[in-house]
């Protein structure tokens, strides 16, 4: 039986999650006042968030490619996918613990779990082959902001408010990005995901269970740990700044 684990796909998410330390680390800099920027508008900073989740995504639709191929089962599945559920609560409480008017309802964890349950159901029925994937997933990229166009402009107003709710807005068929600290709905993410699942079809095994280097081999062992380190790296972080503060007020 193949393995699920390939090290490159590994390494690349690894490579995400630096990134997106980097990134956080610069956010959390600007919470407590030690920099002054904008991470909501500034295209600093859109731009990389948006390719950060985009490589996250990207990368659990390929490792969702070679589980299957691996014969991976539906209770591994399950396992996996109740502790990428149960994580997103947490983060939904500690973000309304730290940030109460824009806590998070559906970020980056919370949109993997609904994707990865689609992705693996279009695996699994076989519906995800071919040039499938790709379409599917361009398809979603570009519906998000013309049907986001749609509930501004000519939905009923009853129906645009409750697509607007925290209920609905996961979806992103939205008339405005919702006050939140994270937003990954499922337009146009999911087709990011898809794009991830034709990549594996298309890409020669060899490439994606090739060599990496001693770097590689590095962000690779991160990569494997990826929902552990996501859920530590901000306390850490958050943890670190305080205990500075703290330190230069003596």
């Amino acid at each position: 039986m193949p393995s699920a684990r390939q090290p490159r796909v590994d390494a690349l998410r690894g490579l995400a999650l630096v990134w997106m330390t980097a990134y956080h680390f610069a956010f959390d800099l600007n919470h407590f006042g030690v920099i002054h920027q904008n991470f909501y508008d500034d295209p600093l900073w859109t731009l990389q968030r948006t390719a950060i989740v985009s490589l996250f995504l990207f990368t659990a639709g390929l490792g969702q490619v070679l589980a299957v191929q691996a014969g991976q089962g539906w209770p591994r599945f399950w396992r996996r996918w109740a502790q990428i559920a149960g994580c997103a609560a947490l983060v939904s409480l500690g973000s309304w613990w730290m940030f109460p008017r824009s806590w998070i309802s559906f970020g980056v964890l919370h949109g993997m779990a609904v994707m990865l349950l689609l992705v693996r159901a279009g695996l699994q029925g076989r519906a995800l082959r071919g040039a499938a994937p790709w379409l599917l997933g361009g398809a979603l990229i570009v519906a998000a902001p013309l049907l986001g166009q749609w509930a501004a402009t000519q939905a009923p107003p009853a129906l645009a408010a409750a697509l607007d709710s925290r209920w609905l807005n996961g979806l992103g068929v939205v008339t405005h990005k919702p006050v939140t600290e994270d937003y990954v709905p499922l337009l146009p993410w999911l087709g990011v995901m898809l794009l991830g699942v034709g990549a594996a079809r298309a890409l020669p095994p060899a490439w994606l269970g090739g060599p990496v280097g001693p770097l590689g081999r590095g962000l690779a062992w991160l990569g494997r740990h990826s929902l552990a380190y996501y859920m530590l790296h901000q306390p850490v972080l958050i943890g670190v700044l305080m205990g500075w503060g703290a330190l230069r007020s003596f």
